[in-house]
């Protein structure tokens, strides 16, 4: 399986002019990682975007956080004006049971910490809470993995990626993009109409490797070659492709890319 991460800088917003459609095109990106198992998205330093990137990261950890903890962890905050118009992930985390009858054995769910009478209890979204004795403070959002389930519930926690199943994209805020890839212990991807065409050898060398691939996007008024400069010969492990060879528009919108990429990179795996 495929240990794929993109990196998006935090100018994705600058062809928007309201947040309305600022949120949109936020709601279509957390989509696409969730559709393709993204498991981190990194959103990168590009100038002086410090409104919209505290945008992209409110929205992005608002969609994935299961509907029933929305209330408890994000207050009534602007970014949040158009949470209405956001389209739901439906991944497994946020269809789970909702009656505690119906909790089994090894059951995962996401749930809270918080306090009652000097007391801590994890609240997942059930008819009842559920006693905890672990060390995260009131507040904090935990994952959880049900020893024994239905009526006498026992937990213990639990990473996400220790679960079987796609659980969620991880958000990380990252400096300037040269520092990312640097830092970045993997494969990279550098996505640009100046790269070399996808191929299928391109495919099933990914599919072979075991190590992390990173899927790199500019900004809609600026690609990669313009934001690296000659620092993108610097870059290891990197190879700058093209995934719409032959494209008949004058650009890709962000959105477009990340879904396109990810389609075709999820070819790899049925080779």
């Amino acid at each position: 399986m495929l240990n794929i991460s993109i990196a998006i800088p935090d100018s994705s917003l600058v062809d928007e002019s309201t947040k309305l459609d600022k949120s949109r095109k936020i709601s279509l990106i957390a989509r696409a990682c969730s559709i393709f198992k993204v498991n981190s998205i990194l959103i990168y330093k590009d100038g002086n975007f410090h409104e919209d990137r505290n945008l992209i990261v409110t929205i992005l950890r608002y969609l994935v956080t299961p509907p029933y903890l929305r209330k408890k962890l994000f207050p009534k905050i602007s970014q949040l004006k158009y949470a209405g118009v956001l389209h739901p992930l439906k991944i497994q985390s946020h269809t789970v049971p909702m009656a505690s009858s119906k909790i089994k054995t090894n059951d995962y769910r996401d749930g809270v910490v918080i306090g009652i009478k000097g007391r801590r209890f994890v609240d997942s979204g059930l008819d009842r809470l559920i006693p905890y004795n672990g060390n995260q403070p009131i507040g904090k959002r935990i994952t959880i993995q049900f020893k024994t389930g239905y009526p006498d519930f026992s937990i213990k926690e639990i990473e996400k990626d220790k679960i079987p199943n796609y659980w969620g994209y991880k958000i990380q805020e990252k400096g300037n993009l040269f520092s990312l890839l640097t830092s970045w212990q993997g494969l990279i991807i550098l996505t640009s109409r100046k790269g070399k065409q996808i191929t299928k050898t391109h495919l099933e060398e990914y599919a072979k490797s075991e190590k992390p691939i990173l899927i790199v996007f500019g900004s809609p008024e600026k690609g990669i070659h313009d934001i690296l400069g000659n620092k993108i010969k610097q870059v290891q492990n990197a190879k700058v492709l093209n995934f719409f060879p032959d494209q008949a528009t004058e650009t890709v919108r962000l959105e477009e890319a990340i879904l396109g990429t990810l389609s075709i990179l999820n070819l790899s795996k049925f080779n």
